[in-house]
């Protein structure tokens, strides 16, 4: 029976540094709806839906989903792992492709490249991300995690630690020794680009890219890679930005 491979995109209007980044203006339309349309290009993934919470102030994003018509399960606002678990009940998933919804440039090559590597890998393993918090070479907003749902249902009952709970995967690479991993790296050293959106100086940096691909969304990675190689000023922008640590929660 072939796998039932579901993106899991988790977004809140409550952001700590910037809220209500997910629906902020990128060249006309919402950032989280940029980063589903540039999603609904993938190969691999059967299903999109978006993982918020059950908090009113959330309402616009379930608001958004179902005019897009895109499948919304609201959940625990800060146990994101709950989130995550009644998600993949709800759509079925066995696959999960974790993604947070303040990355409008991620890419559907990455996301399939990561997909892929989970179902072929032999022996089988848990767990396929494109970066840890402590090794990274692709740039910050391409982050995409695989794990399969039995990881997941272990997670969730297992998992203690506040940050296990709130960024849903800790827990699968922080045994090594019960769960297998695959950690594919780029062909070069980019984790210091910033693609993400935590701050005005990001969202800056993220509507500048839009800008310049004429509002576009089919645009790769390396098409980005090139134009701030070519504008080098685009990655000072957000330069002194840092970056949350895996186990910073709230």
């Amino acid at each position: 029976m072939t796998a039932r491979c579901v993106a899991i995109v988790q977004a809140r209007m409550g952001s700590s540094r910037l809220p209500g980044k997910v629906l902020a203006d990128i060249e006309g339309r919402p950032l989280l709806g940029r980063m589903l349309d540039r999603l609904g290009r993938c190969d691999q993934v059967d299903e999109v839906a978006v993982a918020t919470t059950y908090l009113s102030d959330d309402d616009p994003v379930a608001e958004l989903c179902r005019a897009r018509e895109t499948r919304c399960v609201r959940g625990h606002p800060t146990d994101v792992l709950d989130r995550y678990r009644q998600a993949a009940e709800e759509t079925g998933a066995d696959v999960i492709v974790r993604l947070t919804g303040d990355c409008p440039l991620i890419d559907p090559q990455v996301v399939d490249l990561c997909l892929r590597t989970y179902l072929v890998a032999d022996p089988p393993v848990d767990l396929v991300v494109n970066r840890l918090p402590w090794n990274r070479s692709y740039p910050i907003g391409l982050d995409t995690e695989v794990f399969g749902r039995t990881a997941l249902e272990t997670a969730w009952r297992e998992a203690i630690e506040p940050h296990q709970r709130e960024h849903v995967v800790p827990f699968l690479y922080e045994n090594p020794s019960r769960f297998a991993m695959i950690h594919l790296e780029a062909d070069g050293d980019y984790g210091d680009y910033r693609w993400t959106v935590d701050e005005p100086e990001d969202l800056e940096v993220i509507r500048r890219i839009f800008a310049a691909f004429g509002g576009r969304e089919d645009f790769s990675w390396r098409e980005v890679l090139s134009l701030v190689r070519r504008e080098p000023g685009l990655a000072r922008i957000n330069k002194a930005v840092a970056h949350k640590s895996h186990r910073d929660v709230g």
